[in-house]
C-alpha cells in the first residue's frame, strides 16, 4: 500500500469472520469431496489421521493462496466486500500467501488471539497481517460487479 491516504479503510473484525464462515463452509466442501477420493483410492479402508490432516492443511492453503494471488479475495472476502492487499508495492505473492496461512493457525487456535490483536493495533492489524506484510480493506463495492 504505496499511498496510505488513498486506501480503503481496514476490514472490521467482524467482516473478517463473516467472510472466514463462508469461506470455511466451502472448504468443507473440499474436504469432503477429498475425503471421498482418499477413501476411493484405500478401498474403503480407514485412512490414517496424519494423512488426512496433510490433505487438509495442502487443500486448504491452495484454497486460500490461490484466491489472495490471483485478486485478493476469496468467495466469502467478494461476499463481504473485503480484498487483501500487500503492504508493499506489488501483488500479493505465493511467499506472503503462506505466511499469513501458517500464521493465521496459531492466531486462531490461541482462542483467537491472533485476530483480536486488531482491536489494540493502531493500523488494525492481526498477527498474521504484520508477519506476511498484507492487510484486509473494507472496499466501498465489488470490484467484479462492474459499474
Amino acid at each position: 500500500m504505496s499511498d496510505p491516504d488513498n486506501q480503503p479503510p481496514p476490514a472490521a473484525l467482524w467482516r473478517r469472520l463473516a467472510a472466514l464462515f463462508y469461506d470455511s463452509l466451502l472448504l468443507l466442501a473440499l474436504w469432503f469431496i477429498a475425503t471421498a477420493v482418499l477413501l476411493t483410492l484405500t478401498g474403503g479402508e480407514p485412512v490414517p489421521a496424519s494423512i488426512r490432516l496433510t490433505v487438509y492443511l495442502f487443500i486448504s492453503f491452495f484454497f486460500y493462496g490461490w484466491f489472495w494471488t490471483h485478486g485478493g479475495q476469496t468467495l466469502g472476502m467478494r461476499s463481504w466486500r473485503l480484498q487483501l492487499r500487500n503492504l508493499r508495492p506489488g501483488p500479493v505473492t505465493w511467499l506472503q500467501a503462506l505466511l499469513r496461512f501458517m500464521t493465521a493457525l496459531p492466531a486462531a487456535l490461541l482462542f483467537g488471539l491472533g485476530y483480536l490483536w486488531m482491536l489494540v493495533d493502531k493500523r488494525k492489524l492481526t498477527w498474521h497481517d504484520r508477519y506476511s506484510e498484507t492487510c484486509i480493506v473494507q472496499l466501498d463495492k465489488n470490484p467484479y460487479r462492474g459499474k
